[in-house]
């Protein structure tokens, strides 16, 4: 990934996946930005990393397209337009499982690996590599439905109470066959050292079956209430299936020389067959993906692509014979991050003929032009960009359009958008760097000092950022906002582990 210009901590969306997408003009719905037939949106991806423990996964994982998995280190990956789209198909699952949509986040991660999974409650973490694997909406949407089940049911707060409960009776059993054992040995009964062992890795083994067998029962549970929620939406569970039907075929070779009840996940045919004949029930098993959604969904394959992935694999997923709008869509971010800025412009523009009521194009617009050294002239698409996206996905854009600001002098312009950025993205670091050079450059530095604090804060750097806190604390009333933010950062005590 490239960082922004102007040294700010926004990185631009670069390199990625593992699903070659060639869509052609014939048969693509239609944009409802276009004027004709065609789309493209790009928005600016922010990428923070983050290291977190995650729980386990839902759905099995596909092999990786480029090398290693990050299993130890979870990368999110910003982006309005695709965390737009996720959360067009979340909305209609979460009404369906009554699950409230505010209180429930999408995080997308840069993983080239096919999975998605509950972790930290009411989040729900999606690969990049589901997205571009998924040749339809309906299979992402069904694959959101199945953890929207496992968050409807609870399921991660029971298992951990699950794990607690079994590893409990497991030292229970132990210690009562370790006193069995050491009484044989007093009665002079003889090969104690095997009774020893035995005592010790039986009551593990029951453990890990117990366990094995209620993950089954809960991912059974998700199952069936994924197809529960797509039938109230009026959707297919069809795509779900084939999902896991693909899954099913990759792992056939290995299931049928393991343990079944080793499985974590009922029977791949077991489940695909109870699943589909409850599907099937649905008046909507048939239906279709509506052809927008088809379009947005082809469309993020695209950018994610564009951005993610280096020049030659671009150019082999999208070929110049290729003019669909999503070809067209990569095409024009490979040329923004790989060669000079004017002949970019020159594509992004051609897709801003074709729809010029395409937030994303604008913003592609101005983000080329300010990593291209040229944030003057970023900023008019990028204030366009924001003008035409919904609030919530233009959050996102603001705060890169507050860094055009920033670098051109408007710092109060700067200072204002990233507070209306804040109603959406309060913990995003970058924004936080933006305000605080924006604060600095106004001679303001005591709140450039809180800014700080909050995005290194935000980072992991707890000692730095109660430094920086502490000393802002000496330069802003007492009691005041910034004086309260600054103390809440020095008083913050990490919790503590059971």
């Amino acid at each position: 990934m490239n960082g922004v210009s102007h040294g700010t901590l926004l990185e631009g969306f670069r390199g990625l996946t593992n699903a070659t997408v060639a869509l052609h003009e014939r048969g693509m719905p239609r944009s409802p930005h276009a004027r004709k037939p065609k789309t493209g949106g790009l928005r600016r991806m922010i990428a923070l990393v983050t290291a977190a423990a995650v729980m386990s996964a839902s759905l099995p994982v596909a092999a990786q397209d480029q090398g290693k998995s990050s299993k130890s280190r979870l990368v999110p990956v910003r982006d309005a337009e695709i965390e737009e789209l996720l959360r067009d198909y979340t909305a209609p699952i979460f009404k369906a499982a009554g699950v409230r949509a505010g209180a429930t986040e999408i995080v997308l991660i840069r993983d080239f690996s096919f999975n998605a999974f509950v972790a930290n409650g009411q989040r729900i973490f999606v690969n990049v590599g589901a997205l571009l694997q998924s040749e339809t909406p309906n299979q992402l949407i069904g694959v959101l439905a199945h953890e929207t089940g496992h968050i409807a049911g609870g399921h991660l707060a029971s298992t951990r109470q699950r794990m607690a409960e079994a590893q409990t009776r497991a030292i229970i059993a132990m210690l009562l066959g370790m006193a069995a054992v050491a009484g044989a040995g007093a009665a002079g009964a003889g090969n104690v050292g095997a009774g020893a062992t035995g005592a010790m890795l039986a009551p593990q083994a029951v453990a890990k079956r117990d366990m094995l067998s209620y993950v089954r029962a809960l991912e059974q549970a998700a199952d069936q209430a994924a197809v529960s929620y797509l039938a109230k939406s009026g959707q297919s569970a069809k795509g779900m299936i084939d999902t896991f039907r693909r899954f099913a075929d990759q792992s056939m070779f290995s299931a049928r020389y393991s343990d079944p009840y080793a499985q974590s996940h009922p029977m791949p045919r077991d489940r695909i067959a109870n699943l589909e004949a409850l599907a099937k029930k649905s008046p909507s098993y048939n239906k279709a993906d509506p052809d927008i959604l088809r379009y947005r969904h082809a469309m993020a394959q695209a950018k994610t692509i564009g951005f993610l992935k280096d020049a030659g694999s671009i150019a082999r997923a999208y070929p110049s014979r290729d003019t669909s709008m999503p070809a067209r869509y990569a095409r024009a971010i490979s040329a923004y991050r790989f060669g000079p800025v004017d002949p970019a412009i020159q594509q992004i523009d051609q897709l801003i003929r074709q729809e010029p009521g395409n937030p994303y194009f604008w913003e592609l617009k101005g983000q080329a032009y300010l990593e291209g050294g040229r944030p003057r002239e970023a900023v008019a698409p990028l204030q366009k960009a924001v003008a035409l996206a919904p609030e919530r996905p233009a959050a996102l854009i603001r705060i890169m359009l507050a860094q055009a600001l920033v670098a051109t002098g408007s710092y109060k312009g700067a200072i204002a958008e990233i507070n209306r950025a804040m109603a959406y993205e309060r913990d995003v670091p970058a924004a936080y760097r933006v305000l605080a050079m924006a604060y600095g450059r106004t001679g303001d530095n005591a709140r450039a000092d809180v800014a700080s604090a909050q995005a290194t804060f935000r980072e992991g750097d707890i000692r730095l950022a109660k430094q920086l806190a502490a000393r802002a604390k000496t330069r802003l009333p007492t009691g005041s906002p910034s004086w309260l933010q600054a103390d809440d950062i020095v008083s913050y005590k990490p919790p503590q582990m059971d």
